[in-house]
Parts: structure tokens; sequence; C-alpha cells
């Protein structure tokens, strides 16, 4: 059995797009786990953490483990304290995006099923984006339009 502390793995995988910076590593293969995936991530003052967005087969929790993100979900924004729980339902009312409105890094965890294949929307561009049942992205549209992932994030 594997063990890995969520206050001290280090989030080595980087992505950064204008506004979004992304610093991750993944917690479920390290854990043997299949059916649930699990990500700690590292927020970056005045960085958000991927664009807001909902999953139509997958639930996702959040666990705040240091810092106070501002989390953003259909019923508004509220700043999270260290310890809160949040769970995104699949569907519109799973709807969420986290940012770090402070001066220090936040550090979460995001638990998810691992349901494939599986539709997830982006309602502030108005983008569709689909996986396939090996969980790779086939295509992202906005209204019937082929797009790429950042397009029209802000």
């Amino acid at each position: 059995m594997e063990i890995t502390n969520l206050l001290t793995v280090e989030c080595t995988d980087e992505m950064e797009h204008e506004g979004f910076r992304i610093r991750e590593t993944q917690i479920g293969p390290r854990l043997g786990a299949e059916p649930i995936g699990g990500s700690v991530y590292e927020v970056d003052p005045g960085k958000k953490l991927w664009p807001y967005h909902l999953h139509h087969a997958n639930e996702e929790w959040l666990l705040v483990v240091r810092g106070r993100p501002t989390l953003r979900t259909p019923e508004g924004e509220r700043q999270l304290v260290e310890g809160d729980v949040a769970c995104f339902p699949r569907g519109a009312a799973g709807a969420h995006q986290v940012r770090n409105d402070t001066e220090e890094p936040a550090r979460i965890l995001m638990l998810s099923t691992e349901l494939v294949p599986e539709i997830l929307e982006y309602p502030d561009s108005g983008k569709v984006a689909a996986l396939d049942a090996k969980g790779d992205g086939l295509f992202q549209q906005r209204h019937g339009e082929h797009v790429g992932y950042w397009d029209g994030e802000s």
C-alpha cells in the first residue's frame, strides 16, 4: 500500500495560460486508484485553476489543504478556508472554478470519479468537450465550430 502526504507532495506538472497557472501532481496513480482519481494542485496568488466548467459523467470533490482559495459556482463566489470540502455534482449544478485572490499559494486536493466517456461544458466560452472511452479528448466545439481548449477563456 502506498501513502502520499497532501502537505508535502510536490506539484511538478505545470501548465500556464493567460491568468491560469496549473501546478499539480496526480496522486491517484501513485496510490493505485482506479475508479477514483485524485490530484493535488498549487494555485499561485492571482491565478486560476482551470476554466469555469462542469462534468456530465463525473462528480468531483474539493478539499482545501492550505490557504484561502475562492470558489465560483452557480450560487456565486465564496472564499474557502483550510479544511473546507465541496462537492460538485454532475450537470449544471456542479459548475465550478477555483482561483487564488490572496498573497499566499493555496493547495487543494481534487477527487473525481473516473467515468468515461465524458462530456464537459465551459459556460463562459460556450464550448463543449468530449472524451472517448479511453479518456482521450475527441473534440472541442462552440456552436458547431471546432475550437482550441483555451479559446474564449479569461
